[in-house]
């Protein structure tokens, strides 16, 4: 009888079988996590002209910007994570463009993005903030569905837990097991698992949230790029606590610091001191311009 690729023991849930090749096209294999990724990009391109429409814009931009966004996107999040895994890099240049290898950081991806939106704007003559307030409600959904492709992958886990939603990986289809983790290591039917945080299932809950705050919050905004500040503030707040439990961290040279984590820490007081003065501001009549 074949084991679960993985289990999720305290919910009683098993997947039998996790391939994360979907089907092989003119002999190239078409991996879930592209298609779920491509997925999540429709979806929120979907939400972003939805948000244009009722908020008298042209919606057809939205779907311009969105090819321009995401070459900004890939190279901001190729960046990123190279210049934090550096030692792996370092004597073999080229593979930094081997991408079909993997090693893409969310936050590259949002800081390409958002300088592409920033250019864009400035050569349409379009107001910045209001792009943005209208891009990271589609961009939340985005990183929600987007997460998924972690699943697939078996990786992106936390540290050893015993929670409600611990989740059970069969350690024969996990590409790379930490140390403090394979220690922990758990038998379940003979067959060698280990048990860990879905850090990945936390992380698309959490941006679900995230996208009904915008969505609700959406109503009482003040000013242009009051959401872009509130995305920035509750997703930061939610990234700081997951990856604090993620085993797989990019870290700041020789500090031990967790790069994505220190960057939401900042982030979410940043975002926090700009809503708070600019409310103020807006309170007061103050203009920006």
């Amino acid at each position: 009888m074949n084991s679960p690729d993985i289990i999720f023991p305290n919910i009683n849930i098993d997947f039998m079988s996790i391939n994360p090749v979907a089907f092989t096209l003119f002999g190239i294999e078409v991996y879930w996590y592209g298609i779920i990724i491509c997925t999540g990009i429709l979806m929120g391109l979907f939400a972003a002209v939805s948000v244009a429409k009722k908020t008298n814009q042209n919606p057809d931009i939205y779907s311009e910007l969105l090819i321009y966004a995401l070459i900004g996107a890939i190279i901001g999040a190729r960046l990123y994570y190279v210049a934090f895994s550096w030692d792996q890099y370092k004597d073999n240049l080229m593979g930094i463009f081997a991408l079909r290898e993997g090693g893409l950081a969310i936050y590259g991806g949002v800081i390409g993005a958002a300088i592409v939106c920033v250019i864009y704007a400035k050569i349409k003559k379009l107001n910045t903030w209001l792009l943005m307030d209208t891009g990271v409600v589609g961009l939340i959904i985005g990183q929600a569905i987007g997460r998924w492709g972690n699943f697939v992958n078996m990786e992106a886990f936390g540290g050893f837990t015993n929670s409600v939603f611990a989740m059970a990986m069969k350690v024969s289809k996990v590409k790379y097991v930490p140390n403090e983790v394979y220690e922990k290591m758990i038998t379940i039917n003979d067959v060698a698992y280990i048990q860990v945080h879905p850090t990945f299932l936390y992380e698309s809950v959490w941006c679900l949230g995230v996208f009904a705050i915008l969505i609700f919050y959406r109503k009482y905004k003040k000013f242009d790029g009051e959401l872009l500040f509130v995305y920035l503030m509750s997703y930061g707040l939610g990234r700081f606590w997951i990856e604090g439990l993620r085993t797989d961290q990019l870290l700041i040279g020789d500090l031990g610091i967790p790069a994505s984590q220190l960057l939401s820490a900042i982030l979410v007081i940043g975002a926090t001191i700009s809503i708070i003065i600019k409310r103020k501001k807006s309170r007061k009549g103050i203009s920006d311009s």
